[in-house]
């Protein structure tokens, strides 16, 4: 058993490592390659910090393991949550939270945490007849974040506008460099997939052959998983610091990356476990 704990914290540790030092700024090169706002680079870092859940969960799913993918899910939704309110308390943008989008998207991050939880609390069977509720959710979810965003953050679309107009014409039409990132990112996800199986052998082994409750180790994968959300919700806010720039740019970014990585977590990759058990 000593060897199977260790393996599993070996290739959860990897799967992190990947993503934090490769996927995350790869993707964050990419983005400010093709000059992007903070609202969509928000959102790009936010799939790419929901891999190694995705992976996580499908390598359960496969194995039957749908408790240790629910508890996985809840347990990194809140941490996430958590690590988010401490990068914007010790860069201090607390006054952000004045401006009722950043309020918004809370919320919709509030709600993925309290739906898993009922569905645990209530003991709910997470099956196909969940799938449908979930995707509509999640186009909710959607709409509404883009909305608010046009309402309430107008001043820092305008002001990131203009920075594009200044340094755009530098990095615009950049091919060679948006080739280069897009090859990193296929090999970076084909090295993930075999660390993925490796992993999905390792939790198997742990569940039926050690009788390791899938809760214990859902929860465990929560708190791995959620490491690459911690990097860039304190990456993010420090970019424009750096740069001298609204810090407000820094929040937006980051919580549109927390809003996407939890909305992801729950309605999508959830969705993709539960076809995934069916199907094996």
């Amino acid at each position: 058993m000593f060897f199977e704990i260790v393996k599993f914290i070996l290739y959860s540790g990897w799967i992190v490592l990947i993503s934090k030092y490769i996927l995350v700024i790869t993707l964050r090169k990419l983005a400010e390659n093709l000059n992007l706002k903070p609202k969509t680079v928000g959102n790009i870092a936010g799939y790419a910090t929901s891999v190694p859940e995705l992976l996580t969960i499908s390598v359960s799913s496969m194995k039957g393991l749908m408790g240790t993918s629910i508890f996985n899910i809840v347990s990194s939704n809140v941490i996430n949550l958590i690590q988010y309110m401490t990068s914007i308390i010790m860069n201090k943008n607390k006054k952000a939270f004045t401006n009722r989008a950043i309020k918004t998207d809370l919320v919709l991050v509030i709600i993925t945490i309290i739906i898993p939880i009922i569905l645990i609390w209530k003991n709910i069977e997470i099956n196909l007849l969940i799938v449908p509720a979930f995707l509509i959710l999640y186009m909710l979810f959607q709409y509404i974040d883009h909305n608010v965003h046009k309402l309430y953050l107008k001043k820092e679309d305008m002001e990131i506008e203009k920075q594009i107009e200044k340094e755009g014409l530098t990095e615009k039409g950049n091919t060679r460099k948006t080739v280069l990132y897009v090859l990193i990112l296929i090999g970076t996800g084909i090295l993930l997939y075999a660390i993925g199986e490796l992993l999905g052998e390792t939790l198997n082994n742990l569940c039926n052959q050690f009788n390791v409750s899938q809760v214990v180790i859902g929860i465990l994968l929560g708190f791995i998983t959620s490491i690459p959300e911690l990097i860039t919700f304190f990456e993010a806010q420090k970019h424009y610091k750096t740069k001298k720039e609204d810090d407000m740019l820094g929040v937006v970014e980051a919580t549109n990356n927390l809003l996407t990585s939890n909305v992801l977590n729950l309605f999508i990759i959830q969705t993709i476990g539960v076809l995934i058990y069916v199907i094996f």
